[in-house]
């Protein structure tokens, strides 16, 4: 039995002589390899925020939503150390408590941006409620939001009153400065 070492050398000068004939006819297949976005929310997804630093980011079909706070609110609280997390499938309407955080400076209510009913919430916080802090407008697996929500025709209403990006920016330039 021949070992695989003798049977590449011998197969080798007429393998690479091969191939150097047609090198230079073949060329390089090139492929482009399409990028793939690792966000669980939709591209076209609305984020908005509230006066009371909350945010939501509503699908593009504006059915579903993910609740969350704020960096600036992040900051603010500083450490956090317990996160109440919402009922699931409890309905609630804008303005609503459906949770609190407590941190070692203060304690804050959780209101819900729009009318809407908790679908599932972020159970990791129970366990790092730090999360927050790290990564507190995070969607993903590894995030900090708060809540998984459906949101009803008048939570949709409701979501044109709140802030963009741009809005909330200057409303907490404004606030950091009364401060």
């Amino acid at each position: 039995m021949a070992s695989i070492a003798r049977c590449l050398r011998s197969a080798r000068p007429t393998t690479f002589a091969s191939l150097a004939r047609t090198a230079s006819v073949v060329r390089p297949i090139s492929r482009t390899v399409p990028a793939r976005a690792f966000s669980v929310t939709a591209r076209n997804a609305i984020r908005k925020y509230t006066k009371d630093h909350e945010w939501i980011d509503v699908s593009a079909d504006k059915k579903t939503g993910v609740i969350g706070i704020s960096e600036y609110a992040a900051e603010a609280l500083g450490d956090v150390v317990y996160v109440e997390l919402p009922e699931e499938g409890k309905t609630v309407g804008a303005g609503d408590a459906i949770g609190a955080v407590e941190s070692v400076k203060s304690a804050a209510d959780i209101n819900a941006p729009v009318s809407c009913r908790v679908t599932h919430v972020n159970l990791l916080l129970e366990e790092k409620p730090g999360t927050i802090n790290q990564v507190p407008e995070d969607d993903s697996n590894g995030g900090g939001w708060i809540a998984k929500v459906a949101v009803d025709e008048q939570g949709i209403k409701e979501l044109e009153a709140l802030m963009d990006a741009e809005e909330y920016k200057t409303f907490t330039a404004g606030e950091s400065e009364e401060h």
